[in-house]
Order: structure tokens, then C-alpha cells, then sequence
């Protein structure tokens, strides 16, 4: 049987401070899914996880967020941490590179802190998302409705709230990347 992803190819946006679960964790269901995935940063070389406050590993960036192209890939994860989305969402290329994934209306799944980048992207009006509590005034002051729910589908948009969220998160993105049945 054909991996559900097979021929899919998957942009996890990220830079140092990415929490690493959520970045690990999706990557290996994906990956196990028969998705091709690559690790897109602002810089080339590495990227440090942390586990909350804690360093972590590090992952090698397949591609910089300036030689990156959306329309070379079907989908888009954005993992949370603080320190993660509070950098991309001021790096004008990498919010232009989420940007034009929504307006596309390609897959695009973010967890927890991770929204931040979505909100200054101006993307979130009109649409329903979850994210870690403290995102929430952020979501409502660009426009977006905030749900405290496990997993919150609209559209292309899939948010999750936190690490203990990341089976429905992982199970809704191949869910609604798989081909029809």
C-alpha cells in the first residue's frame, strides 16, 4: 500500500528557539506518511529546539528562508515555541513566505505560539484558529475568532494549543493533506 503522502512535499518553517516536540513529532508522522519534508530557517546551517526553557538538539536547515519557493511545496507546518514565532513574524521574507501559502489555500498547520506569525502575516480575519492561551488577544486583535479546542479546522488553516495536543495535530494534517478516497 501507498504511503497517503507519497509525493507530497512539506516546508517546516522554524528558527532557533522552535519547540523541539512540535517540530519532531509532526515531522516523523509526516515523514512516516510517506510525505518529503524540509527544514526551511532564516539562515542556512542550524536551528536550536529547546524543550520549554531547555536547549535541546539541534537540526540542520535543508534550505534558507531567501532561496525558499511556496509553490515548490504542498503544504506548510509552522512549530511553535516562544522565542521561535516571536522571530520569524519579524523577518519580512518568512512572513511572506506564510502569507502566500494562506492566500494560496495550501495547507498550512500551526501549533501553539506559532499563530504569531499568521497574525502578522494578516491572514487570521474571519477565520476560527486555537492556539497556546497566551496568543489568544493577538488572534482576536487581527481579526480571528479563538477557539480553546485540541484541534480547530477552517479552510486550509489547522491549529493545535499545545504539545499535549500534538496526536489530533499530526492525525489532521495527514487526514486533510491525504488524496480523497
Amino acid at each position: 500500500m501507498t504511503a497517503p503522502l507519497h509525493g507530497k512535499k512539506v516546508a517546516f518553517l522554524c528558527t532557533d528557539g522552535v519547540e523541539q516536540i512540535e517540530l519532531t513529532r509532526p515531522w516523523k508522522d509526516l515523514e512516516g506518511a510517506g510525505a518529503t519534508l524540509e527544514l526551511v530557517s532564516l539562515e542556512s546551517g542550524q536551528v536550536q529546539g529547546y524543550n520549554h526553557l531547555d536547549k535541546a538538539d539541534t537540526f540542520r536547515v535543508d534550505r534558507a528562508i531567501n532561496d525558499a519557493d511556496g509553490d515548490d511545496y504542498d503544504a506548510l507546518v509552522l512549530p511553535g515555541g516562544v522565542a521561535n514565532p516571536d522571530d520569524l513574524r519579524t523577518n519580512e521574507r518568512a512572513v511572506a513566505f506564510v502569507r502566500d501559502f494562506m492566500e494560496k489555500g495550501k495547507t498550512v498547520a500551526a501549533i501553539c505560539h506559532a499563530p504569531w506569525t499568521l497574525v502578522e502575516a494578516g491572514v487570521l480575519k474571519d477565520r476560527t484558529l486555537t492556539s497556546f492561551p497566551s496568543v489568544k488577544t493577538d488572534i482576536k486583535n487581527a481579526g480571528g475568532h479563538w477557539v480553546d479546542e485540541q484541534v480547530q479546522v477552517d479552510k486550509n488553516l489547522i491549529t493545535s494549543r499545545k504539545p499535549d495536543d500534538l496526536d489530533a495535530f499530526c492525525a489532521k494534517i495527514i487526514e486533510i493533506m491525504s488524496p480523497a478516497a
